[in-house]
């Protein structure tokens, strides 16, 4: 299986939807532990890389190179 391509400044959809209602999420920060922020409400949670693949469902945009 081969590594999963995101960076920083990525959205990215999860499973299940935040209780905002929104199920966008943008990439703010990446290490052993990821920190994504909520897109609908800005609420940001730090997650394991670990929990975060198994979470995540696809990619909605990449970053641009500049960011």
């Amino acid at each position: 299986m081969e590594p999963k391509q995101y960076g920083i400044g990525d959205v990215v959809e999860m499973k299940k939807p935040h209780p905002c209602g929104t199920n966008a999420w943008k990439i703010i920060r990446l290490g052993a532990d990821i920190r994504i922020k909520c897109t609908g409400c800005q609420h940001s949670v730090m997650i394991p890389r670990r929990d975060f693949e198994k979470k995540m469902k696809k990619m909605l945009e990449r970053a641009e190179a500049g960011e």
